[in-house]
């Protein structure tokens, strides 16, 4: 894609040239305006947020571009005005670029917080809600505290969603308890209500995770989410790229024996290099003839592979992954608790709530001899791709996104804008010097570290590991250098130890790129020293990881420095030619302390870098084709779901699946009468008699009408005694409990399907193809079997079983069904908030609703809380 780019650009011109030149065109237009509205009281400012709506009212979608100059020349005049911050040109461009449903890439510093404003703006004043998506809960409530303050003088609310917690900016009210001032106007307020907001900023987890429980709850009212409208996501690249490999998961607590993950852990830790076949490129592993002797001998069993053996395969797998491909503090960390946590490989955040899927992190757990969690069952899924492909209208911004400009069209329909920044890049981004050994490397970068200090400048050091980050602390201990550290281990203070990285002399050693969304300021005199210096200890996977690292450094045109120190025992070199490139440096006599600086081997790392990205866009793609399928019956099940939720004409659906299920019944050729009459009773209790009488009709027709008529005669006369009003009622509530036990099976079914699918390779056949006929097979037998299933309940349910007050506990099938309902959202909220049942008394567990259940879990959340400042109390 991007060589085919270059060709027409050397033939055509840039088109990025011409889409910003036409922006400017559009910009000018905004800048005419400024006179206009610079001129006007706060007051009449304000008010230009009603003339601006009326003008939208009853016009089409594109009255939207035509108010833009004018919503954009208000925005920027009022956030003059209130943050004393005014929108430069280029930041117009960005927020054009966002509004028209494109990726912005802006450099680090040029104030992409600020550029989402003037569209936010615009598209809020639909009144449809716009969400503004963040990569973690500080920043959502850093920028809604902000930019709420531009927003409520305009007129327009603003909200905020994060973990456990949701707000809305209030001017009025002072939480003392917080130490950030803005962030004190910030008041506590139900999810509906955050959601309700002109603008919401949240967690792209937490808006998905929001979705998903939307469509479990059995309340209108308990409907968080309003439409998916409009959504601007600020680091686009980490979030619909980097996190696009890890769908959302809400699951709860399946019936697993953890001795199992146990046993095969100790028979991994067992199994020597020549027992399995180790491919790091891929991320694969598998066992050899030899291993697989070696795990019957340990097993005491004669063949692996027979099928009874099938549980002890997939342990073992998982075990074997978990062994030689998850390595402890890079991949994940292990909390003083016990905890396993993910640790985001592209960021070097914890990922908190998440969990390998598949019994891998229940192998881990076992690896690390810490308490292993019981498996889960799926309640609800969906990869982050198709989630964001749900809004109307999505953009995004980040300051590197061109490397990946083929998958965000090709997934997302977006395409990227390199929007200019406002001043002159002056950085010097340094050739790569490459050592022998990582010993050596480590060595060097931390007397580089040195050399800068003693000159003043400060120094932001990246690293692909939070044992890579360690290690270069440890060479600083050595020397008596102080710095900050700042890793997956300690990542709630990144804001504050980022905003300080420019200071003079300052030293800060951090994972990739942890600290993103917050500016690194030079301090007093840095400029005159040359600025910020950024060292790479390694190069990245992906060159887009690189060049985030470098763009730390020489924000609006501040003068910076970048070095990338290599060595040839780093994962990518090693993994990629690594042994070669030593083997000719022995033979140059190049001594280990001694680097080079060579381009072929700058274009070798390169050409990794590419393969692996490439591989890594392949994974992703194969993710999102796979969840395409199933997307399609997600979006069936709940559309239905929510159209009897939202209390539409529950009567008009089963009507339907009567008819469907009469229909399906009388129309099967030569019937036997004993047999039809058997399966005919098992849905319609009408009588044997009349059953029979239908069952002996030799024409089809005849024989459909009669059984409808006979069908609609009971269901009337149930209907009558227990009247239409809770008739309704009970319909509502047992079709959509039917529904939501068949889709969780559906979903694990689909699992199962998905992970034995790629066999059908060997036999010449395509495992997607054959998963879209296989998966359509089973949503196929899910509609039969929800049609059966309800009508069933429906029919054998006896009136005398349902009173009026259904609220009521009466032991009935219907109160089961009802009580059944509360214990799955019980878990739910158990698995989303991954508290043990132990953190759940008796009286939760009776507990009547799933508000109850929540209020539980946060009180099992505060006592956890306090027990883990009590132990760190005792501690010191």
């Amino acid at each position: 894609m991007v060589s085919r780019q270059k060709v027409l650009t050397k033939v055509f011109g840039d088109p990025q040239k011409r889409v910003v030149k036409a922006l400017e065109k559009r910009v000018k237009v905004i800048n005419e305006l400024e006179d206009k509205y610079k001129k006007l009281s706060d007051a009449e400012l304000a008010k230009q947020t009603e003339v601006l709506k009326k003008k939208l009212s009853g016009k089409k979608k594109s009255a939207l571009d035509a108010i833009l100059p004018d919503a954009f020349a208000v925005a920027r005049e009022a956030s003059q005005r209130v943050l004393g911050m005014r929108h430069f040109d280029v930041q117009l461009i960005g927020g054009i670029v966002l509004h028209e449903g494109n990726v912005a890439e802006m450099k680090t510093g040029e104030g992409k917080t600020l550029v989402a404003t003037a569209p936010v703006y615009l598209n809020a004043l639909e009144g449809k809600g716009v969400h503004v998506v963040t990569v973690n809960d500080y920043l959502a409530q850093r920028d809604a505290s902000w930019m709420g303050e531009l927003y409520h003088f305009l007129g327009l609310s603003t909200g905020v969603i994060i973990n456990d917690a949701s707000f809305v900016y209030d001017p009025e009210y002072d939480n003392e308890a917080h130490d950030d001032e803005k962030m004190r106007r910030l008041k506590p307020v139900s999810r509906k209500e955050a959601y309700a907001a002109d603008i919401t900023y949240g967690t792209n987890n937490e808006f998905g995770f929001d979705y998903l429980r939307d469509n479990m709850v059995n309340d209108e009212e308990l409907v968080r989410q309003r439409e998916l409208n409009f959504a601007i996501v600020d680091e686009v690249d980490s979030i619909l790229i980097d996190e696009a490999r890890t769908p959302l998961i809400i699951s709860a607590p399946a019936a697993e024996n953890p001795e199992h993950y146990l046993t095969f852990s100790k028979i991994a830790a067992k199994l020597a290099p020549e027992d399995y076949i180790l491919d790091e490129k891929r991320k694969s592993v598998a066992l050899s003839d030899k291993g697989v002797e070696k795990v019957e001998k340990m097993l005491g069993i004669k063949n692996l592979y027979l099928p009874d053996n099938v549980r002890s395969v997939y342990h073992m797998d998982q075990a074997l992954r978990a062994q030689t491909l998850f390595k402890r503090d890079k991949d994940y960390v292990v909390t003083h608790d016990g905890e396993v946590i993910i640790v985001d490989e592209h960021t070097g955040r914890l990922m908190h709530g998440r969990r390998y899927s598949e019994g891998l992190h229940q192998a881990i757990e076992a690896k690390e001899a810490v308490a292993v969690q019981t498996e889960s069952m799926t309640l609800a899924t969906i990869s982050f791709q198709n989630f964001f492909r749900l809004y109307k209208k999505l953009a995004g911004m980040t300051g590197t996104a061109f490397t990946e400009l083929e998958e965000f069209h090709q997934i997302y329909s977006l395409d990227v804008v390199q929007v200019p920044s406002n001043r002159p890049l002056a950085r010097i981004d340094k050739e790569d010097l490459i050592y022998k050994t990582e010993k050596a490397k480590l060595k060097a970068v931390a007397e580089a570290i040195q050399e800068y200090h003693k000159q003043g400048r400060p120094v932001l050091v990246g690293s692909g590991s939070i044992v890579k980050n360690e290690m270069i602390a440890k060479y600083l201990d050595q020397e008596g250098i102080k710095y900050e550290l700042l890793n997956a281990k300690n990542n709630e203070r990144e804001a504050a130890i980022v905003e300080k990285a420019g200071a003079k002399g300052a030293i800060t050693l951090a994972t990739n790129i942890a600290g993103r969304g917050t500016d690194i300021k030079l301090g007093e005199g840095v400029k005159d020293l040359g600025g910020l210096v950024v060292i790479g200890s390694e190069r990245h996977e992906s060159r887009r990881i690189d060049n985030q690292l470098r763009g730390r450094g020489g924000r609006q045109g501040d003068p910076g420095e970048t070095q990338f120190y290599v060595s040839t025992e780093d994962d990518l070199m090693r993994i990629f030619q690594g042994e070669r490139i030593a083997s000719i440096m022995d033979r140059l006599g190049v001594d280990d302390d001694m680097p080079i600086q060579n381009k072929t081997v700058s274009k070798t790392l390169e050409s990794a870098q590419k393969r692996v990205e490439g591989y890594n866009y392949d994974t992703r793609k194969n993710v999102v084709q796979y969840d395409n399928v199933i997307n399609r019956h997600r979006k069936v099940v709940y559309a239905i779901r929510r159209k009897i939720l939202e209390g539409d004409d529950i009567k008009y659906e089963i009507d339907r699946l009567i008819n469907e299920a009469v229909h399906q019944l009388t129309n099967v050729p030569a019937k036997n009468n004993k047999r039809f009459t058997e399966e005919f009773e098992a849905i319609f209790p009408i009588g044997d008699e009349k059953i029979k009488a239908i069952g002996a009709e030799k024409r089809d027709k005849v024989r459909e009408t009669m059984a409808v008529e006979a069908v609609e005669k009971f269901y009337g006369e149930r209907e009558k005694a227990l009247t239409p009003e809770v008739i309704r009622k009970v319909e509502r509530q047992v079709y959509m409990e039917v529904l939501d036990q068949l889709w969780m099976q559906h979903l694990e079914n689909m699992q199962h399907l998905r992970e034995g699918i790629h066999w059908r390779g060997v036999g010449q056949r395509d495992p997607l193809v054959e998963y879209r006929v296989e998966s359509q097979k089973l949503f196929e037998g899910l509609q039969t079997t929800l049609r059966e299933e309800v009508l069933k309940v429906l029919t054998h349910l006896r009136p005398t079983d349902v009173t009026v007050q259904l609220e009521e506990d009466h032991d009935t099938e219907l109160t089961r069904l009802a009580e059944s309902s509360v214990e799955q959202g019980v878990n739910e909220v158990a698995s989303v908030t991954h508290i043990g049942d132990d953190d759940f008394d008796a009286s939760v567990k009776k507990a009547k609703t799933v508000n109850d259940a929540n209020k539980a879990r946060n009180d099992a959340r505060k006592k956890k809380k306090a027990q883990r400042q009590n132990r760190k109390k005792n501690r010191k």
